[in-house]
């Protein structure tokens, strides 16, 4: 073997042997809370029983992985959080409160806040003890961000210097559980639309907040539509300049691409289909020697192995310090409209049996649920139509649409 073989043989021995360390810990520890633990509970017991999932993770490392230690991470590498990530999506673990919190909020808070702040705020964060929520949607504002409306005008509190949040936010993921949250505003109603933004991190209890939550049509209750009333902010909770919040959540967006689009919210895995399949009947046979249904598969498993590497990338990339790049867009799209494919199949695999919904079961666990509540992903951290147009211009090169608005102060008509 060369000098270069056995370099590159090392890090795979050792990736091997995290991965077999990861699997034993997990084989421990995860049944107390995953699957019939979970069972039947209200949604704040299974939040409870996620944030001993949580601090429990915290305590032996596999929170936050590539965090370092000081705030409660694993101090590790990226492909370690990846070996992790993968074994522990074996499971039906309650993980779904932190993922908010963790992919985009504690990311953009290493970015841009003192380490003082850092030092307060990430451990709650990382052990489950805060959870943060994204206020960035709005009633008139989603695919187009630089559209929103939400005011903060420059105010003098108690001799603190700051700002008074005046608007309405909407499809704000566990805001109903948020201590925190991170959210932009327009601070210059006369200047362009993408330059009059700001960015802010504020306290999710602070007077004047509001949050009411809004029930989806597969019955899940995480989404929510808040509302501020002179909300005070003081300036020291800004992120980046005056007037650069547009930048800033951008950065905050090419992050969520892969949050949102992470496998475990892509519904059941192409695994369990390929049973499912199995046992299922076409005129008799297995669906799985059907053509159509083995060419799904096929095309489901390829399509993976692809998205997973450009996925790899990018978390090297955020991991190294760098912004993730637009690429992001295309995992996103892709994963969600198969999601939704892989759902309609089984259920005309299921035939009339598809109709009878099983209570209590989620997304991930079943194809029937997973279809229910499959627009959701289309929309959220981008529709797919925004998602084209990224490609299209970020990837491909491709010149960008007629923007007859662009230039024009955002308080003058258009």
């Amino acid at each position: 073997m060369s000098d270069a073989q056995r370099l590159d043989a090392a890090p795979a021995e050792e990736l091997l042997a995290y991965r077999a360390r990861a699997r034993a810990w997990l084989a421990q520890h995860a049944p107390a809370f995953s699957g019939a633990a979970r069972a039947g509970l209200s949604a704040d017991e299974d939040l409870a029983l996620g944030r001993a999932w949580q601090r429990l993770k915290s305590e032996h490392g596999y929170a936050c992985i590539t965090l370092p230690r000081a705030y409660g991470g694993g101090g590790g590498s990226e492909l370690e959080k990846i070996v992790f990530g993968e074994e522990e999506l074996k499971y039906d673990l309650p993980t779904v409160y932190f993922g908010v919190s963790l992919g985009m909020p504690v990311p953009m808070m290493l970015r841009y806040a003192t380490p003082e702040v850092a030092e307060k705020l990430l451990p709650p964060a990382i052990c489950g003890d805060d959870i943060w929520c994204q206020l960035f949607s709005e009633p008139a504002a989603g695919s187009d961000l630089a559209a929103l409306r939400m005011r903060a005008t420059p105010a003098t509190r108690g001799g603190v210097e700051g700002w008074l949040l005046n608007g309405q936010k909407v499809w704000t993921s566990w805001a109903q559980y948020a201590s925190w949250g991170i959210i932009v505003a327009r601070s210059d109603p006369a200047a362009p639309k993408h330059a009059g933004l700001t960015f802010f991190y504020l306290d999710m209890r602070s007077p004047g907040v509001e949050v009411r939550q809004i029930r989806k049509l597969a019955g899940e209750t995480e989404i929510n539509e808040v509302f501020f009333n002179d909300v005070f902010v003081p300036d020291s909770q800004r992120m980046g300049p005056v007037g650069a919040g547009f930048r800033v959540a951008i950065e905050t967006l090419m992050i969520e691409r892969y949050s949102v689009s992470d496998e475990s919210l892509s519904g059941p895995a192409i695994e369990k289909f390929v049973c499912f399949a199995q046992d299922a009947r076409i005129n008799g046979k297995p669906a799985l020697e059907d053509g159509e249904v083995r060419a799904l598969v096929a095309d489901t498993l390829v399509e993976r192995q692809g998205l997973r590497s450009i996925h790899r990338r990018a978390l090297e990339a955020i991991g190294a310090g760098r912004e993730p790049g637009p690429e992001g867009a295309i995992r996103k799209l892709l994963l969600g409209r198969r999601r939704q494919q892989v759902g309609a199949t089984a259920l005309d695999l299921l035939g009339p049996a598809g109709a009878a919904l099983t209570e209590g079961l989620t997304t991930v666990q079943d194809f029937a649920w997973s279809w229910i509540d499959s627009p959701g992903p289309r929309i959220a951290g981008g529709t797919d139509e925004i998602l084209r147009n990224t490609i299209a211009e970020k990837v491909l090169g491709l010149p960008q649409d007629h923007r007859p608005d662009k230039g024009v102060p955002f308080n003058q008509p258009r």
